[in-house]
């Protein structure tokens, strides 16, 4: 957690943190692509807010957040989506050709939750089957890392108006 300590210090923000998040999880649990996605309820939309694919998933633009199985385990009981096969992703994700085609056949969603409200999440893509049970389980101490750098591009967002 040091290098993201010493990432928020830094003035490339949020592009700072994120990368030191970015670290922080390929060391704890492993991932080919990583990006978050800031959840905003109230208007019901997702938006990505960090990629380290950015020509195959850029970080811009909305998308309506539907209301399915994914969004009531992830977004409404806080809890961990994982998918270890590409039939499990495509079952879930209509671009899992893509997910694919990038080397990734294996899925962790982890939500970050602030104030009992999924603000957003870590979505780590691996090589299939590579999110065991003990991955799973660490991933979960990187919830309160996840939360700093969403709350940091919050807070940095809202200084912008």
């Amino acid at each position: 957690m040091t290098n993201l300590t010493n990432a928020l210090a830094s003035e490339n923000q949020p592009a700072a943190t994120f990368e030191a998040l970015e670290a922080l999880v390929v060391e704890t649990i492993g991932a080919k692509l990583f990006t978050t996605m800031e959840i905003d309820p109230s208007r019901g939309v997702a938006r990505r807010n960090y990629s380290n694919m950015p020509d195959a998933y850029p970080t811009s633009g909305e998308k309506p957040i539907e209301k399915d199985a994914w969004t009531a385990q992830v977004q409404e009981r806080h809890e961990t989506f994982v998918a270890n096969s590409i039939e499990e992703i495509a079952a879930v994700f209509p671009d899992y050709g893509l997910i694919q085609s990038l080397g990734c056949e294996s899925f962790l969603n982890l939500p970050i939750v602030v104030n009992g409200i999924a603000i957003g999440t870590l979505n780590c893509l691996h090589d299939a089957g590579h999110y065991t049970p003990e991955r799973v389980t660490a991933a979960e101490t990187l919830k309160q890392p996840g939360a700093l750098a969403f709350l940091l591009d919050a807070y940095l967002k809202n200084e912008a108006k």
